[in-house]
């Protein structure tokens, strides 16, 4: 069980759930049956409004109690979901397989960064409908509805920065009202028009599909907006359990959506010029009002629940490499997973105060929502296809009939929501592709940083036994000698060789320069440099690598301490990493230790306080009394070195600089930190 709900029971998990992950799905009933009949394409007629209901509850049954609580809640990683812990658990599955490991990764990071465009889709479109239900009391207000949708919105993501701990109590039982308020709603209008239940027999959906299929698969694209949400059932699983997220969607979540959906049909069907907005007129006049400002609550703790969705997902991404360092902020110190990052607060803000002001009414933001949810729905699909054949091993056949289904109604959903790419789905995928090119600039770009150093390095442990050794500074120059006659020769290899054996030489001309400079280190070591009590911990990118760090200090501040740890953070593709497990300690003679420090992709990376349980040390350990050497590289894109496009490189560089500190993100104390830079051109 993951930590987040360890220590709870399940009803006060299932009021949770209700809370959190349910909001989105919960407030989709404001708009998914008024856009299958203003779209245009419907004509309005009571078989086609038992059509369109019984692809409503065929749609609810098979994406989400079927594929989502069923299956893909299986598929967890160690307790945790999401697209991220799905994707960690198939990549991980199929690392002998090389081109199926990097089709899973693509596949995987677009689904993720697909998110953050639904991430600004859902709070505008959300909070937009239940605003819009003022013009229902009274048509004059449709002037206030832009401004105080942009108000509502702006003071939802100025709290952020004080966190949820306080009003996220109310979310369920906030969330529960709502859900039996509509509950009720349906089953009044449910009783003048008992008949509607029939909508339940599959025939209906069945006789809409065939009697007009062309008609039918476009309507597609609207009836998913039931199910938008539907994947936070499996991205929420790590905070509140499977057996409380199913509890939910059983017991209260799905018979008040159905309920619900029902009672607008039933409506319908006694009141046909109701379409313009069915479930704000089913609601009696004297409660109208009310339900606006409960909507609206519902449709801000839907957006809160996907914002803080986006915090996770960001720093889960900085973990795993994807993202740039950024400043986090801890919004309650007893959860690590309630945090508040501002780039992504105010990035989204932009994004969706944008969104609100160019598509102005949830009808025109409808037509973008669903391509991006759909996306996600299929990827989650073939990733859970590689997940059960490769991670657990089932026979292939059994694979396929496991998410064939899924598939299929899944590609339909897409095909058809495709369709709507020119009016305004091709905003969420434009925001997921900015998302993508960031996130794969920003892995292949560290990817050739790393490359940069590792051709020039030498090490770790045969430079520390060079340094330290039993040299006199008489066999230290006849060494040095050596190397540089060595050097010499190569480099008229270098002029006369072949065109295609230039880099394996000058490959191997960058090491003897290196070991050129480590002699001319050890050198200077019997004469300068000195030796000083203390503690030094040295962060190292790689593991075995003599960091920039410790030559730049050795060339420029002459010293080295009595005791010298070289740190390497390690960031698993598991959701969490114990202490027990957390340390890979190797001792390199001279008072020198090499350490691997492994986290979790959601575990909070602390260096000070993973290093003083470590217990293989001779010396007392306080992080207080520690010097921290980091190495800090100046990138540079370069035209003649071989790598990404250049402006991909020019945009590297420019993350690279604004990125955070890695004594931030590491914790490290800032009054003991010494950064020592050097220029890596890529």
């Amino acid at each position: 069980m993951s930590k987040a709900h360890a220590k709870s029971s399940v009803p006060a998990l299932t009021l949770g759930a209700i809370g959190v992950v349910y909001g989105d799905i919960g407030t989709s009933v404001l708009y998914s049956v008024k856009e299958v009949f203003n779209s245009g394409h419907v004509a309005f007629n009571v078989a086609n409004i038992y059509g369109v209901l019984s692809l409503f509850v065929w749609t609810i049954t098979i994406i989400v109690s079927l594929k989502y609580i069923s299956l893909v809640l299986r598929a967890d990683n160690k307790g945790e979901g999401g697209l991220i812990a799905m994707l960690a658990l198939a990549s991980s599955a199929v690392k002998h397989r090389p081109k199926l490991h990097a089709i899973i990764m693509t596949m995987g990071i677009f689904g993720t960064c697909l998110f953050y465009g639904d991430g600004v889709i859902t709070p505008s479109i959300s909070v937009l409908s239940a605003v819009e239900g003022l013009t229902v009391v009274s048509p004059r207000l449709h002037s206030v509805v832009i401004p105080a949708t942009l108000t509502i919105l702006f003071l939802l993501f100025f709290v952020q920065k004080f966190g949820t701990k306080g009003i996220g109590k109310l979310f369920g039982p906030v969330m529960v009202l709502w859900f039996l308020l509509i509950a009720g709603i349906g089953v009044y209008h449910i009783q003048h028009n008992v008949e509607i239940l029939q909508a339940i027999n599959p025939i209906y959906a069945y006789q809409f599909v065939m009697t007009n299929p062309t008609l039918a698969f476009i309507i597609l694209g609207a009836v998913v907006l039931c199910v938008t949400g539907g994947e936070a059932l499996y991205a929420d699983m790590g905070h509140f359990g499977k057996k409380p997220i199913r509890i939910a969607w059983f017991s209260i979540v799905m018979p008040a959506l159905l309920l619900n959906y029902f009672g607008q049909g039933a409506f319908l069907l006694a009141n046909p010029e109701g379409k313009s907005n069915p479930f704000f007129l089913m609601i009696p006049d004297a409660m109208r009002i009310p339900m606006v400002v409960m909507a609206t609550l519902a449709t801000v703790i839907a957006s809160q629940a996907l914002i803080s969705g986006a915090f996770s997902i960001t720093k889960q991404a900085v973990q795993l490499g994807f993202l740039p360092r950024m400043r986090i902020v801890y919004t309650n110190v007893k959860e690590v997973g309630q945090v508040y990052i501002p780039a992504i607060n105010w990035g989204l803000f932009i994004a969706i105060a944008f969104a609100v002001v160019m598509f102005k009414s949830s009808g025109a933001l409808a037509a973008a929502y669903g391509i991006a949810v759909c996306t996600d729905m299929l990827i989650t699909t073939i990733l859970t296809f590689f997940v059960i054949r490769y991670a657990w091993k089932y026979p292939l056949l059994l694979c396929i009939a496991a998410t064939s289904l899924f598939f299929v109604v899944d590609f339909l959903f897409w095909a058809s929501n495709l369709l709507k790419l020119f009016k305004g789905g091709w905003f969420p995928l434009l925001l997921g592709g900015v998302m993508f090119v960031l996130m794969m600039t920003w892995r292949d770009g560290r990817n050739l940083v790393r490359i940069a150093h590792t051709t020039r390095q030498i090490n770790l442990k045969n430079f520390l036994d060079d340094l330290f050794g039993s040299f006199t500074n008489k066999r230290l120059q006849i060494a040095l000698e050596s190397t540089q006659g060595k050097l010499e020769k190569l480099t008229q290899d270098i002029e006369n060789a072949p065109l295609e054996n230039i880099q394996e030489l000058q490959n191997q001309q960058a090491l003897l320069q290196e070991k050129i400079l480590i002699n001319q280190h050890c050198q200077v070591l019997f004469e300068d440099i000195k030796k000083i009590k203390g503690i030094a911990v040295f962060m190292v990118s790689e593991v075995d690598i003599v960091p920039v760090a410790l030559k730049q200090n050795l060339k420029h501040n002459k010293c080295l301490h009595e005791y010298n740890i070289f740190v390497t953070v390690n960031t698993l593709e598991t959701p969490w990493v114990g202490l027990s497990k957390r340390s890979e300690v190797t001792y390199l003679g001279h008072n020198c230790w090499k350490v691997v420090l492994n986290f979790g992709f959601k575990n909070d990376p602390d260096v000070p306080d993973s290093l003083k349980h470590i217990q293989q040390f001779n010396f007392d350990f306080d992080p207080a009394k520690v010097s921290y050497f980091l190495s800090h590289e100046a990138v540079v894109a370069s035209e003649s070195i071989k790598g990404m496009a250049l402006w991909r490189e020019k945009l590297f560089a420019h993350m690279h600089r604004n990125a955070g500190t890695a004594a931030e993100f590491l914790k490290l104390p800032s009054n003991n930190v010494v950064e020592m830079g050097a220029k890596v051109e890529i």
